[in-house]
């Protein structure tokens, strides 16, 4: 990784990062119900049965009501554990008590399935700091996103869940990373040809 490209990385995710946490209650809450509604229409649209999404923390685009609207609905929900070693382990969403995994992310308090249970998912919903207009993603520089989805030997449709600012023209990117399908914000639903 050259230099140039991991102090720009690293300018951009703290300027993001900073957004969020100032971004006031009332946006969030908007944002929320906006997001959730937009999150629906792309389930449906794909007739997901089954689905990866993460937990949100409190400065990220809020996932739970769509969890629980995916469950309410009979559709199988796997949340990523993060493990000591850079990989992702599933857990069933069940909408009861979370726990913190091993780099104390919100998780479920339940079994957690290995890594290749994702693999039978219908949808990912994967966590970024942005995504570009090619489909680049950028995360937040731990890797568990781009190892998982470069390690698939079937990938489902893989969207990105951002704020709508988040979505920008290009991004700094190296050879690991990996491209989305499409991007998810409370204004709407992007795909993008990959």
């Amino acid at each position: 990784m050259s230099s140039d490209t991991a102090h720009a990385k690293r300018a951009l995710r703290a300027e993001l990062r900073e957004r969020r946490r100032i971004r006031p209650c009332a946006e969030r809450d908007e944002a929320r119900d906006a997001l959730t509604t937009q999150l629906v229409a792309l389930a449906q649209t794909l007739g997901a049965r089954s689905l990866s999404c993460y937990l949100s923390t409190a400065d990220e685009p809020d996932t739970r009501p769509f969890l629980r609207w995916a469950c309410e609905r009979g559709v199988r929900v796997l949340v990523p554990v993060s493990r000591e070693d850079g990989l992702l382990d599933w857990a069933l969403f069940t909408d009861a008590d979370e726990i913190e995994d091993a780099q104390g992310m919100p998780a479920p308090d339940g079994e957690v399935l290995g890594p290749i249970a994702v693999n039978e998912v219908d949808l990912m919903l994967v966590p970024a700091a942005a995504v570009d207009a090619s489909g680049m993603r950028m995360g937040w520089g731990r890797g568990y996103f781009d190892k998982t989805l470069g390690s698939m030997d079937r990938r489902p449709p893989v969207f990105a869940v951002v704020f709508d600012h988040e979505v920008v023209d290009a991004l700094p990117a190296e050879t690991h990373d990996q491209g989305v399908d499409g991007v998810v914000t409370p204004t709407g639903i992007r795909r993008f040809d990959r």
